[in-house]
């Protein structure tokens, strides 16, 4: 079966980009450009998914952050 994950944009990205520390300054930056790696990503909606799914609650996942994901648990219910 084919991963998601082997055609993920972010897959040759430092993954740290995706893990920011904090909700301002730099962070807010760190957090635009690792959105725009995931903008180019032929795999946002797996990872996205994935991290609904998974109930991942920190980093960047399918360009959305921890608040977006928060979001969109409570607008699903």
């Amino acid at each position: 079966m084919d991963d998601w994950r082997d055609h993920a944009a972010c897959r040759h990205e430092d993954p740290d980009l995706f893990h920011p520390i904090g909700t301002s300054g730099p962070t807010l930056m760190q957090t635009e450009e690792a959105k725009a790696v995931c903008r180019r990503c032929p795999v946002r909606e797996p990872c996205l998914r994935f991290a609904l799914d998974m109930e991942q609650s920190t980093g960047i996942w399918g360009g959305t952050s921890e608040t977006d994901r928060r979001a969109l648990r409570q607008r699903a219910g």
